[in-house]
């Protein structure tokens, strides 16, 4: 029973090999085993693949299972349209477009698989690149905030600023009126003389404007730094909010780029596996001497062939045949003039009828 379900597999006819010896039927169920094993390998391969996509087991099987027995399906019709001939070239020729369509399946099949026997590897280049991401994608959605935020502590600079010159300044007046105190500047004059007086009145002035400053500029700092934080909360929100898409960098076109990131040693001696196991069915049919099965096929098909070709002979001659009869048939009879006559006799009978006919039209119109 499995020896059949295999031959189903390989494409050949099966009630043919039922008259071929037990060898040929082993020969023609191995190649059908490796059909039906390739088609089980891409139904694996495809569900992973999948799975990496819509994240839901059913989903990936059920395209796996569609997908599977589409390249069974392949492979069984490439295997069954190669013709065993009496030279090799000619049947490599005959295979060489399955080859290529062979070696297309083997890279679809070998790919998923190859990320799944990776996967620990691939994880780690895309936690590097997600980390790479991650911070460019921070130094990019500061860009959009620094120049605010520069702006911003700048005027703070600035108001701070204004406070220190101020302070200087009133530090300046105070030890202008303490040296005309002491008398070490200005008069000279030890006590506190009217020239003290005047200067120390500038320098409480000064004082009360420094303290004014102090409070006005406060406030001012006070609303700088508010909207400075507001800005680095929404800097620190945005950069929140698109860390989602970048935890999701992991998808089936992102693996396979994190393939291609390691070593090509590993990958491309499993893809020369699937190559193999792909390939197969076809190098077994070629390599394989021209066998009983293939001598009875070739009896059949040259059979039918010869059939309908002398067939299409046969028509061919009766057609011929027959025209050139009708030719001289109808030759003869247009030389009898009997037949002539009898023509001749018809026509004038119908001319008479068609000229009653129109005369009789032409007087009911007149009338």
């Amino acid at each position: 029973m499995l020896q059949n379900f295999f031959i189903l597999c390989s494409g050949s006819d099966a009630a043919l090999l039922k008259t071929c010896s037990e060898g040929e039927r082993n020969k023609y169920a191995g190649i059908g085993a490796t059909v039906f094993f390739t088609a089980v390998m891409a139904f694996i391969a495809s569900s992973y693949a999948l799975f990496t996509v819509f994240d839901n087991v059913y989903t990936a099987m059920l395209f796996g299972l569609i997908w599977g027995l589409l390249i069974f399906n392949l492979d069984r019709f490439i295997v069954s349209t190669i013709k065993k001939r009496n030279s090799f070239r000619n049947e490599l020729l005959q295979a060489s477009p399955r080859i290529v369509l062979a070696i297309i399946i083997a890279v679809v099949i070998s790919k998923p698989l190859e990320m799944k026997i990776f996967e620990k590897e691939i994880n780690q280049v895309l936690l590097e690149q997600k980390n790479e991401l991650t911070l460019a994608n921070k130094a990019q959605l500061a860009q959009q905030y620094t120049p605010t935020l520069e702006k911003l502590n700048q005027d703070i600079s600035a108001l701070k600023g204004e406070i220190v010159a101020k302070e200087s300044e009133t530090n300046a007046l105070y030890d202008t009126y303490i040296s005309e105190a002491e008398g070490t500047a200005g008069t000279k004059l030890l006590g506190k003389g009217p020239v003290y007086k005047e200067k120390r009145e500038k320098h409480d002035a000064a004082l009360a404007e420094l303290k004014q400053l102090k409070q006005a500029n406060a406030e001012k700092i006070m609303g700088i730094e508010t909207q400075i934080a507001a800005l680095n909360s929404e800097y620190t929100t945005v950069v929140k909010d698109s860390q989602p898409i970048i935890d999701g960098f992991d998808g089936l076109m992102a693996r396979i780029n994190a393939l291609g990131e390691l070593a090509w040693f590993p990958s491309f001696f499993i893809f020369l596996l699937f190559l193999a196991i792909e390939t197969s069915p076809i190098i077994a049919k070629l390599l394989a001497p021209k066998g009983e099965y293939d001598l009875k096929l070739e009896d059949q098909e040259t059979t039918v062939q010869t059939w309908v070709t002398q067939k299409v002979r046969q028509r061919d001659k009766i057609l011929a045949t027959d025209t050139a009869l009708n030719e001289k048939i109808y030759g003869e009879i247009a030389e009898e003039e009997a037949v002539y006559a009898y023509k001749k006799k018809k026509a004038e009978e119908l001319l008479r009828l068609q000229a009653d006919a129109f005369h009789d039209l032409q007087v009911k119109s007149l009338s």
